[in-house]
């Protein structure tokens, strides 16, 4: 007997094994073996059992490491396609689908758990059952029911504008599926918009259905749920995007909420998109897929249009109550009045207080955490900047020290210029620090609370914070994009965005689509209860069609304007892409390795085929000590793309002292 089996190393191979006769009754597909491998021995999976090889002189397997197969068939399936889409081995997708409590060849772990409390309430008045549907959701729920029924693979796109009722569409449809004895999995895009969700779920299907993963889950935890997936227990999985590797079985229903969120893709390896591979899992396991967002990523919209999945829009709020109205406010014209930047404008101070005055809460919004944002001085212009990534450092005010938001570099605050020790330094740019504490200056007797990832740093921060914001314990809360996405509370009625250039002018092709959607999102917790709600943003470019487009909740409008660029640009979602960055911590090593791929890339093109574009260094050209170039491959198809990639770099060995890393359908060139 042998058995072929895959290993976690960058490798396309599948390695051949011979089976000890006192092993043969133990091996069977999906599970673990310890393999000898040059002069090691390390963790494999058996991916098939064969009586033969073509192999002379085969290794004999060690020892089979579990009892009953870790990895199902789906699985292994939806793996050996990640491998060849997402230009990695086989072996290194399986390693992603290895649930963390069982890496590097562990079988079980010890188990002591508190239980968590997930619930903020006993009887949330706003969770109750919408017995009346709109028209708009009985229509899709009727046809994403009817295909439920019929057990085939299926693609929706529901498009909802904000609080109109795509989580009860999410929740009769896995009703449906469980009436067929079939299991849901559900993403969510990340850990700030877990606490509701799983709120919302355990109301309306116990306790006792749900599993839930996270990464702030310990490995204990983690082991437990498995358990009770492995066991029968949970018909519902709900996290974020690892849970695609999720062992439920039997699997009638993926929802992926907010599908348009930057945190489905993978950075590491396999650099997967959870759409894309929630689709792909759906084909495989004969489910319906549901995709659900109100500002859809344009690559879906593009899909729906071209007829690969199917769009059903949900076009009007819930309880008939009308979207929130929107004010610009030019701070060009501010800073002119007031002589000064201000922080928050006189009509954002005037609302603010008038919400205050009527016991109403507020949620302002600024996507860059820390109290200011880079310190220069004023006599020399030097900028004090990270010594590992060409950033500047972030003065955080609460820890008094400066800090690197992309490898976490700390120093302390400089009295004097480093460079020409002068006392001329100057703290300049706004974090979610300033804003809170500007707002202690003007509402010194208002509570006010920040919702960022410094705050959040505790394992049940989210959690606390989103009980005492619920439970009235804060009138105004600050935070970052996780206050964008989701959040239900009925007694915001004022939204204030304080810098809408903030993601517009990141150098990157998404800059429009994610200030679109960013706004349009963080506008729609506005006005959700009976009281009706505004928006106010702040901007220094008010005539931007992104920002005009949400001012309007126009989402086909932004739409028809972006793909005008991108078309004529060849960005997707016209053509795909594959990013080819290197890095090395000589800066001339990657500077010579980048030009010599791209040439030979260049010499392998027959018929200019590829457009390939660079190489060129990264917009952070130094992260973490290493120096960064790029080259960027163009094709309409991602597998011809790879296969072209293979055969290039087939033939190409990178040099020992830089690492090269292929990003398929890259979310930001960054």
């Amino acid at each position: 007997m042998f058995v072929q089996v895959t290993v976690n190393l960058p490798l396309k191979n599948i390695f051949d094994y011979s089976v000890p006769q006192h092993l043969e009754d133990s091996v069977d597909v999906g599970k673990r073996v310890w393999v000898p491998f040059r002069n090691r021995v390390i963790v494999g999976c058996i991916i098939n059992i064969n009586s033969n090889t073509n192999i002379r002189n085969t290794k004999a397997i060690k020892e089979v490491i579990d009892e009953t197969p870790l990895l199902s068939d789906d699985i292994l399936r939806l793996t050996h396609w990640m491998a060849d889409y997402y230009f990695c081995s086989w072996g290194e997708a399986i390693e992603a689908a290895i649930p963390s409590p069982f890496k590097k060849g562990k079988t079980s772990i010890r188990t002591k758990i508190a239980e968590s409390d997930f619930l903020t309430s006993e009887h949330p008045d706003d969770l109750v059952r919408e017995d009346m549907l709109t028209l708009h959701q009985n229509k899709a729920l009727t046809e994403i029911i009817n295909h439920i029924k019929t057990g085939e693979y299926g693609a929706y796109l529901l498009h909802g504008i904000t609080a109109s009722g795509k989580t009860e569409v999410y929740f009769r449809a896995i009703e449906a599926a469980l009436k067929k004895n079939k299991t849901a999995i559900v993403f969510v895009p990340e850990i700030a918009l877990t606490p509701q969700t799983i709120e919302r779920f355990i109301h309306r299907f116990g306790k006792d259905a749900i599993a839930i993963t996270h990464s702030r889950l310990s490995n204990s935890e983690k082991f437990v749920e498995w358990q009770r997936i492995k066991n029968g227990e949970v018909k519902i999985m709900i996290g974020p995007r690892s849970a695609i590797f999720s062992s439920l079985e039997n699997i009638g229903v993926i929802v992926v909420d907010e599908e348009h969120e930057n945190t489905y893709k993978q950075e590491d390896v396999p650099r997967y998109n959870l759409v894309t591979t929630a689709i792909k899992r759906a084909q495989i396991t004969k489910a319906v897929v549901i995709l659900g967002s109100a500002t859809p990523s344009l690559e879906s919209t593009y899909k729906a249009q071209t007829g690969i999945i199917k769009r059903i829009e949900l076009p009007e709020r819930i309880k008939g109550s009308d979207l929130p109205t929107v004010q610009i406010v030019d701070m060009r014209e501010q800073s002119r009045i007031l002589k000064r930047r201000p922080i928050i404008s006189k009509v954002m101070e005037d609302n603010i207080n008038r919400s205050l005055q009527k016991k109403e809460q507020v949620i302002l919004f600024l996507n860059r955490r820390g109290f200011s944002t880079f310190i220069h001085c004023s006599k020399c212009g030097y900028v004090v900047h990270c010594k590992r990534c060409s950033t500047a450092l972030v003065h955080h005010f609460d820890r008094e020290s400066l800090i690197c938001h992309h490898c976490d570099y700390k120093t302390s605050l400089p009295k004097m210029c480093p460079e020409c020790n002068g006392d001329y330094l100057r703290y300049f740019g706004t974090g979610t620090q300033k804003v809170e504490s500007e707002l202690h200056r003007l509402f010194p007797n208002a509570r006010i609370g920040r919702m960022d990832s410094d705050t959040l740093a505790k394992k049940t921060a989210h959690f606390e914070a989103f009980k005492d914001f619920k439970s009235r314990k804060i009138d105004v809360m600050v935070g970052t994009q996780v206050l964008a996405k989701g959040l239900d509370f009925p007694n915001v009625t004022l939204v204030g965005v304080i810098s809408a250039d903030v993601t517009l002018n990141i150098p990157d092709f998404r800059a429009s689509e994610r200030t679109f959607s960013l706004l349009t999102q963080v506008a729609g917790r506005a006005g959700r209860g009976k009281a009706p709600g505004k928006v106010i943003i702040q901007t220094y470019t008010p005539e931007h069609y992104a920002i005009q487009c949400a001012l309007k909740h126009d989402y086909d409008s932004f739409y028809e304007q972006e793909m005008v660029f991108r078309k004529q640009l060849k960005l997707p979602p016209y053509i795909n892409m594959a990013a080819l960055n290197l890095r090395s911590k000589k800066e001339q090593s990657v500077i010579k390795t980048a030009e010599v791929l791209a040439n030979m890339l260049r010499k392998h093109n027959k018929a200019d085929k590829m457009i390939i574009m660079g190489p060129s260094p990264l917009p952070i050209y130094k992260l973490r000590g290493y120096f960064r170039w790029s080259i960027v491959v163009k094709h309409s198809d991602a597998l011809t793309i790879n296969k072209f990639l293979r055969m290039c770099l087939g033939r190409w060995k990178v040099p020992a002292q830089v690492k090269l890393a292929v990003d398929v359908d890259p979310r930001m060139i960054m």
